[in-house]
């Protein structure tokens, strides 16, 4: 393409007499060869204007800058206010739109966003609607499967995998939307057909640094993103009417609204709701008429990702039928209450719970599942929002017999001083915190407490001896991660499988 038919979804104009050929766009200077567009993003880390020689010495036919003091001689350049959001756009137009051409349901909140995506998944395949799927465990359409690098790729990515997944013949997209990806407008150039909001409770405060940032990332999504145009006049947003931040949502939506819930009068809510051991039942209520469903997922908050995904289905027009059989036919989600079975009479849980609230709705569903002591094993990842250790311990002490309090991805912290402050929130409750020796393997702790085991596969073993038939033992933080960052490197770990093995008596 031409610099010029690129730079038409900017709406500026670029210095020089010629327009040169564009190959390529990137915002890397590792990734630029001869005819790329190179963009000069400002990182948290680097600020992308200092290697724009590079990028022209690799052969770089244009730059898109913020900062005209530092623009090259020797290339084409524009200027314009956010080089991030120019990209996004840019990226879009240069990948053939690919959004414009299908339904794309984007979804936004702290928790619950990949289950949400697995349902509406379900739903689509029984509308006879293959839909490719974006987010935390992955990125995938039917066989074909990526590793995540991101929740959101970064928005060149994106709309390369978008082109890639329409292309290969994704018949919607389904696509979790981060709340880092909003802010740093890596979705900017996708078409959404109807935006989810599921929850808002504090996470990722290290980088909001307070709850209305990052509420404002939120907002984004409804205020900007989903303005009707000429290719999608009709666009919707599905919100969470019981959340309290679920009318701000609405009041600020560009386009019309579908709520959902079950507290409070909802487009969208259940009559009869049923949560047991066995999964969910109910009777739906829609504006498209009244259905009655059956899950096997597990607990009220699993109730709050149905009702958001009968939401974006019946915003989509999909038939009841083929909502309600989605619902059925949805298996728990990797990582997400995900039984490791074992002939102990033990329930084994492994949850990606990683927040307070988060951590707090699994255990609640669990202690209404009945059966034997509550066994919490959970960690705090380092270089991530410290303010959430001390409510994790908190809400795992007062809910559970025992608390394992371990390592999760420590990163560049100390795992010592991540579990210190992770302590301070357990100990004003006054429980018992044994040491090692305390908890002989064969001796059950009499009364309700705490200890402390930094390494992981450790802890997950003292889970697994200390447990009798009946106990119910949850693996929180982690969920579907097959590895552990120690320091800069990856290693592998899996609870699930480290689970396993110590349910066959094998050891490190």
């Amino acid at each position: 393409m031409r610099l010029s038919e690129l730079t038409v979804a900017l709406n500026r104009p670029f210095t020089a007499a010629t327009d040169p050929e564009i190959t390529g766009v990137a915002y890397d200077s590792r990734r630029v060869s001869a005819g790329t567009l190179f963009f000069a993003l400002r990182g948290v880390v680097a600020d992308g204007h200092r290697f724009i020689g590079e990028a022209v010495r690799s052969g770089a036919a244009a730059v898109v800058l913020e900062d005209p003091a530092l623009a090259p001689t020797e290339i084409p350049w524009v200027v314009v206010p956010d080089a991030r959001q120019a990209l996004a756009r840019v990226a879009s137009v240069y990948y053939g739109d690919p959004t414009a051409e299908i339904p794309v349901i984007g979804i936004t909140g702290t928790n619950g966003k990949t289950t949400t995506t697995y349902l509406l998944e379900a739903m689509l395949a029984a509308a006879g609607l293959p839909a490719a799927v974006l987010g935390t465990v992955g990125y995938r359409l039917g066989a074909f499967q990526l590793p995540a690098s991101h929740t959101t790729p970064e928005s060149v990515e994106l709309q390369q995998l978008l082109r890639k997944l329409v292309d290969r013949g994704a018949k919607a997209v389904v696509m979790e939307l981060s709340s880092h990806a909003l802010e740093q407008h890596r979705a900017d150039g996708c078409r959404i057909d109807v935006g989810i909001f599921s929850n808002l409770t504090p996470e990722h405060l290290d980088y909001h640094h307070d709850m209305a940032a990052y509420l404002g990332s939120k907002r984004r999504l409804f205020s900007e993103l989903l303005v009707p145009d000429l290719r999608k006049p009709m666009r919707h947003a599905v919100i969470n009417s019981d959340d309290p931040v679920g009318a701000d949502l609405a009041a600020a939506s560009a386009c019309p609204v579908l709520t959902y819930g079950i507290d409070t009068p909802s487009d969208v809510t259940v009559r009869n709701p049923v949560c047991s051991v066995s999964g969910i039942s109910g009777i739906l209520i829609t504006p498209a008429g009244e259905s009655p469903f059956t899950s096997e997922m597990l607990g009220r908050f699993n109730l709050y990702n149905i009702l958001a995904a009968v939401g974006a289905g019946i915003a989509l027009g999909l038939s009841l039928d083929a909502i309600c059989a989605g619902i059925g036919e949805q298996r728990p989600v990797p990582g997400r209450m995900e039984r490791v079975p074992n002939d102990r009479g033990v329930t084994l849980l492994v949850d990606y719970a990683h927040t307070g609230d988060a951590l707090e709705n699994v255990l609640k569903t669990i202690s209404s599942l009945g059966g034997g002591r509550i066994i919490t094993l959970f960690g705090c990842g380092g270089d991530r929002d410290r303010f959430k250790r001390p409510v994790m311990a908190e809400v795992a002490g007062r809910h559970s017999d025992l608390t394992i309090i371990t390592s999760d991805n420590p990163r560049t912290e100390a795992p010592a001083a991540i579990i210190a402050e992770v302590r301070t929130g357990i100990l004003p409750l006054g429980l018992r915190e044994y040491r090692g020796n305390d908890l002989a393997m064969d001796v059950a702790p009499g009364e309700k407490g705490f200890v402390t085991v930094e390494n992981r596969r450790e802890a997950i073993r003292m889970a697994v001896n200390l447990s009798r038939p009946g106990d119910i033992i949850l693996l929180a933080g982690k969920g579907h991660e097959d590895y552990q960052i120690i320091g800069s490197t990856k290693h592998h770990f899996d609870d699930r499988e480290e689970a396993a093995a110590a349910f066959r008596g094998e050891g490190p």
